[in-house]
């Protein structure tokens, strides 16, 4: 069966940065599987694996534009210390949730200064190009509840 809207997904793979870092990977034994077509995950890697079947390996290179977008220095803001009541100790690489105009959004703290937090909503992988080694390892029919909720249920 090919991968195609609406079809029940599994797939194992490793992603790298541009300089062949490994970011993340795939469990042992424990594919990521998701629900083609539902936006599940980036557009380049689920438009690379349309019409591919079980079994087919590929290595996707996929352009910021089609991952997370290129970084808006916009979305990076100085706020007081005092926001962050309760948190012993505020350091880079931590990240919250903040409440804004558009509903709750994950920040991640980018620099620290006396009383002065520097946050960014920026997606951490947002102006990165990613490569992702990828092998098909199932496809099956969605079940109606899986296209209704749009997303597996185990």
């Amino acid at each position: 069966m090919q991968i195609s809207k609406d079809k029940v997904v599994a797939i194992n793979y490793t992603l790298r940065d541009s300089e062949g870092e490994v970011l993340d990977t795939s469990p042992e034994g424990e594919p990521l599987q998701y629900v083609h077509g539902a936006g599940n995950i980036i557009p380049g890697l689920e438009n690379a694996l349309e019409g591919k079947e079980p079994g087919d390996d590929l290595s996707v290179t996929v352009p910021p534009e089609e991952a997370y977008g290129e970084r808006d220095d916009r979305l990076q803001q100085d706020v007081p210390l005092e926001m962050f009541q309760g948190v012993d100790k505020v350091e880079p690489g931590m990240r919250f949730q903040a409440q804004t105009e558009g509903g709750t959004q994950i920040v991640t703290v980018a620099a620290v200064e006396d009383d002065k937090v520097t946050v960014d909503a920026n997606h951490p992988l947002a102006g990165q190009t990613l490569n992702f080694e990828v092998k098909v390892s199932e496809v099956r029919e969605a079940s109606d509840e899986e296209l209704e909720h749009g997303h597996v249920h185990q």
